[in-house]
């Protein structure tokens, strides 16, 4: 393998420095892999993208290869702290050979970022399964020290038990640990250092990112003081199992709302720390689009080719109604802060979570293609199609309302935006009439949903 001494004379730097830092930025591109859907160039916010031939850039490929094999992150840049310095953490979700531009590869890639090297991901059958786990490869991958997500792939109708049952293996190995560590701090025999490891541990046992770092401290006192004892052994030997982790179920609509709905219910009912991550299209995108439980008004797909009459299912107030179960309706594109704080949050949260992300795809068959999926997402929140929304019990004991409504009331037209997707301008062509009644309808369930979260916001602050 060819090494680099210097950066290649392609590599193009920022002229200053990056977030008040001595580093230095670049933006490079791998023309080998680039798969041109073009969604880079519509998101970018300075417009300093654009599409070209490929042989033109070949070149280019030295830097993208000098910067894979040199620079690495910078952990103090490389935080959670917002969207931009979340976006120098390097993704352990990568080159996945999903449809150009689609939606559930970005909320997947962000959740990797944030908690991917201490993750769990038992993933329904589906889209997210075949992008997730083709035959030859996987897209997930590991940080510079080795780890990453443990990922599994189950079916529609038992995913989240078979997430659940992962959770509940790790739990009960490292319940032993803990339990293990507890005795090491109340032994005779223990060193101070020992001790104050073992403190600091059982200190963060409830912060992912906190207990990650007092695992390693821990495990490398144990290892320099080389204990002949059999608690510390077994700690060394399941020294993996320390950290608390990140269990994320994974699968679309058709799992979540239809056939696994069943054992999500029973899952999130269960109180236990688990996360729950649906990528919501609206139709179930991989057997050939047909309609969901999460289908909406008016939307034509397989077993409804007339327009479908009935409205979508709120998964998300079902689940509200436990009480004790965090709740997240997201939309990358229409605002990425809150899609950023909604999985800290659910992340975060010491019980189960639902985060519901709304997910366009190529079944939507929308105006200009999938180069504008994530413009696409906030055109559905600005019309009030899909409404964005926070359930958070921790703030009940804070005295503050455990609902927020992260999406403003409509300022655009219901209609023109649904006419933008194939999936409901198509009814205009073959059931002219049926359209225009479902259309209405549609319109107004949208505005009475809306009305409902504002109900539901005075009510949960009362």
């Amino acid at each position: 393998m060819k090494k680099w001494l210097a950066a290649p004379d392609t590599l193009k730097v920022a002229p200053k420095p990056f977030l008040k830092t001595d580093y230095k930025y670049a933006l490079t591109v791998s023309p080998l892999d680039c798969m041109g859907c073009g969604v880079c160039i519509g998101v970018c916010p300075t417009n300093s993208l654009k599409m070209v031939p490929q042989e033109s850039q070949l070149e280019e490929q030295k830097s993208f290869d000098y910067c894979v094999a040199k620079v690495t992150e910078k952990k103090d840049v490389a935080t959670d702290a917002n969207v931009i310095t979340s976006q120098f953490k390097k993704p352990l979700l990568e080159f996945s050979g999903s449809c150009a531009g689609c939606a559930e590869t970005s909320y997947a890639r962000l959740v990797t970022q944030l908690f991917g090297d201490r993750m769990y991901i038992p993933n329904a059958t589906g889209c997210s399964s075949i992008w997730g786990g083709p035959a030859a490869t996987s897209p997930y991958t590991t940080n510079a020290e080795g780890h990453g997500p443990a990922w599994a792939n189950s079916l529609f109708e038992d995913n989240a038990e078979h997430g659940y049952g992962m959770y509940l293996g790790q739990k009960a190995i490292r319940d032993r640990l803990i339990g293990e560590v507890k005795q090491m701090t109340e032994s005779d025999k223990a060193s101070a250092e020992l001790k104050a490891a073992a403190e600091e541990y059982l200190a963060t046992l409830d912060d992912g990112a906190k207990n990650a770092d007092a695992s390693k401290a821990l495990a490398a006192v144990l290892e320099k003081e080389n204990a002949d004892c059999a608690l510390c052994k077994d700690v060394l030997n399941h020294k993996e199992y320390l950290s608390k982790k990140s269990v994320w179920i994974f699968g679309g609509d058709g799992w979540a709302y239809d056939i696994g709905f069943g054992g999500v219910d029973h899952v999130l009912a269960q109180g236990n720390n688990v996360n729950i991550m649906v990528f919501d299209t609206e139709v179930y995108s991989n057997t050939g689009g047909q309609a969901s439980k999460a289908s909406n008004i008016g939307q034509v797909a397989q077993f409804a080719a007339a327009g479908k009459a009935i409205a979508k299912k709120s998964l998300a107030e079902i689940a509200m109604s436990y009480g004790y179960i965090y709740v997240a309706q997201i939309a990358m594109g229409a605002d990425m802060n809150q899609t950023l704080k909604a999985l800290k949050e659910a992340e975060a949260y010491n019980g189960p979570s639902l985060v519901i992300g709304y997910a366009p795809c190529e079944m939507h068959s929308i105006k200009g293609g999938m180069v504008n999926c994530q413009k696409e997402m906030k055109k559905a929140v600005d019309c009030g199609y899909w409404d964005m929304f926070r359930y958070n019990p921790a703030l009940k004991a804070e005295g503050k309302n455990p609902f927020t409504i992260d999406s403003k009331p409509a300022t655009a037209d219901y209609k023109d935006f649904i006419m933008g997707e194939a999936r409901y301008s198509s009814l205009t062509r073959s059931f002219p009439e049926r359209a225009e009644v479902l259309f209405d309808k549609a319109a107004e369930t949208a505005k009475a949903r809306r009305a409902h979260l504002e109900k539901l916001l005075k009510l949960y602050g009362e």
